[in-house]
């Protein structure tokens, strides 16, 4: 039990972390193809009125202070497949109370991009046919399922949503 709550404990201080380093982003008038390294706050991504900090990269210590972006994926509003991932048990709860139509929206170097949530589904985690690139713009986000499960879950949850026009 108590390391359920350390986890929830270390989610929320990485998550103020990750707030203050937004903050601090300069927003260019004329925004262009943001140079973020890893570990630095790529997005701001907002899921019914709950907004998370984007980092670029997913690893351990991304996935600690909020959401991870996949490097090497679209950026946001990018033609492309940009793919993030995040903690089910933490950050990405969220994910549970998504529907098909909902709208997620990324913020990213001063420009907003809302995305429609198109499919919902559950993989193996060998199964990578979600993370392939994609000719339009689209955001696919994921995190292991299921939800509630104790210890390493099983599963992966997919949303997957397109650029809205």
């Amino acid at each position: 039990m108590l390391s359920g709550l350390h986890t929830f404990v270390m989610a929320e201080k990485g998550e103020r972390e990750a707030e203050a380093d937004w903050t601090k982003l300069e927003r260019p008038e004329h925004p262009q193809r943001p140079a973020v390294r890893r570990g630095q706050p790529l997005a701001l991504l907002t899921i019914e009125d709950r907004k998370l900090y984007v980092l670029e990269g997913a690893g351990k210590l991304e996935l600690r202070k909020g959401p991870g972006h996949l490097a090497g994926t679209a950026l946001p509003g990018a033609p492309g497949n940009c793919i993030i991932a995040g903690h089910r048990d933490t950050h990405f709860r969220i994910l549970s109370k998504v529907e098909l139509g909902d709208t997620i929206s990324l913020e990213s170097n001063g420009r907003h991009f809302a995305y429609r949530v198109t499919d919902r589904y559950v993989v193996k985690p060998t199964d990578t046919s979600t993370l392939a690139p994609t000719a339009s713009p689209s955001l696919t986000l994921v995190t292991c399922y299921p939800f509630y499960y104790i210890g390493p879950a099983p599963k992966r949850f997919i949303v997957r949503a397109e650029l809205v026009k």
